[in-house]
């Protein structure tokens, strides 16, 4: 079976706009949590969320591109372009087809469609609708868009399954590269969910944090006074190539992505199922896709949004899996930091993993206080700081609404 390597790194988050300042900001336990600068937001009963700061896509893309793309598709084209250049591919020595993209969001252009709708809404009901409306808004227009821009002509397609989005595009490009469909992938996901309708939406179903008076400090999974998750925007992108085609190139590798997989909890619209049964199934399927036992795992990125239930449900997945007390395994929430990206989330994890190969370093949780009582005291939930350790495999786990589970494996080469 063809082995897939990663050779390329981009990342717009709330810590940085691109991998290295992403890093540095989250293994120094740094918040990217603040007041609301994207709408109004005083009148919601959430006014905080983890944004992207400074922000300039002008430097990847001509104004005519600024003009026909969301805020999610221009975070996808930024991230991807850092992911291509920092790979040192050249495309133009490259068979087009050989080249695809494989690219995530959970929502796609939800300010497009806010914005254009509430036009219509206020004004005098005549349709008077942006040409631009549909293409800004459709979530497959971010890897359409990455492969005009760069004349990749292979595999192109996106992936939604809510916040397990990003490890879906990651699994679906490692089989096909398996499969020798393609010998180059871009795949991530992005999201730009900051706007008045998600907020107030998500808040409605008490999914969110309502901390307001403390921003910074309110996403803090498994802590037992934690009260719903931070909201985040963004994007990640990796380049995935097969082995040899990166090694004949002489390319730099951050690591193999040795395995992935998916399940569904058939349980619940919104909620993870209580015993973790379709989390503990992915993350076994993952681990035998890659070839690796449990005791492998040095560092699990856990999903850990800071909901009561959820976290909880991961817990349970987690020590059926690896036990009560698995000395070998370091935990770290670090939706801590980034907020929850949704669709973009397992995204910017993946490079959290991949950035922890890289070190040496696994980054912390920050914020979490008094542990819920609830979880086994064995876990090694690294808490406060980050730590030096030689990891080499590193688990990264996502759970969306209607159900899906997606985790992936990364080893080190």
């Amino acid at each position: 079976m063809k082995k897939v390597v990663v050779t390329g790194l981009g990342a717009i988050t709330p810590l940085g706009n691109d991998p290295v300042s992403y890093w540095s900001q989250m293994v120094a336990g740094k918040s990217g949590a603040g007041p609301i600068t994207h709408f109004d937001a005083s009148a919601f009963k959430t006014r905080f969320a983890c944004e992207v700061k400074g922000f300039d896509a002008s430097s990847v893309l001509d104004r005519g591109e600024l003009k026909r793309t969301d805020l999610f598709t221009q975070y996808a084209l930024v991230a991807a372009d850092q992911a291509i250049k920092d790979s040192g591919l050249d495309f133009s020595s490259m068979d087009p087809f050989d080249t695809g993209v494989i690219w995530g969001s959970g929502q796609g252009g939800m300010e497009t469609f806010e914005e254009q709708v509430k036009e219509y809404a206020l004004g005098d009901k005549t349709p008077r609708f942006s040409p631009f409306f549909v293409p800004k808004l459709i979530a497959n227009m971010a890897s359409g868009m990455i492969s005009i821009k760069y004349g990749l002509m292979g595999i192109n397609y996106t992936t939604v399954s809510a916040c397990s989005t990003s490890n879906t595009a990651f699994m679906d490009a490692l089989n096909y590269i398996r499969l020798g469909k393609a010998k180059v992938i871009v795949a991530g996901g992005s999201e730009a969910p900051i706007t008045a309708a998600s907020v107030g939406g998500f808040t409605s179903m008490k999914a969110m944090s309502t901390r307001n008076d403390d921003p910074q400090g309110a996403s803090r999974p498994f802590d037992v006074d934690r009260d719903g998750f931070v909201m985040g925007e963004g994007a990640g992108a990796l380049i995935l190539e097969e082995y040899e085609h990166a090694k004949a190139r002489g390319a730099k590798i951050y690591a193999e992505l040795a395995g992935a997989a998916m399940t569904a909890d058939a349980y619940h619209m919104t909620s993870t199922h209580p015993e973790g049964l379709g989390a503990l199934r992915a993350m076994q399927d993952a681990l035998k896709d890659a070839g690796l036992n449990k005791t492998d795992v040095d560092y699990l990125n856990v999903h850990a949004t800071s909901t009561p239930v959820g976290d909880l449900s991961e817990v349970q997945a987690v020590t059926r899996l690896f036990g009560e007390a698995p000395g070998h395994l370091t935990i770290s929430a670090t939706k801590s930091m980034t907020g929850h990206l949704l669709g973009a989330a397992g995204a910017i994890e993946a490079i959290a993993c991949l950035m922890s190969l890289k070190d040496g370093v696994i980054p912390p949780t920050i914020n979490t206080v008094n542990l819920d009582p609830a979880i086994p005291a064995g876990l090694k939930i690294l808490l406060g700081a980050a730590i030096d350790y030689p990891v080499k495999v590193a688990m990264s786990n996502t759970f969306g609404f209607g159900g899906h589970n997606g985790i992936v494996v990364f080893k080190k080469v």
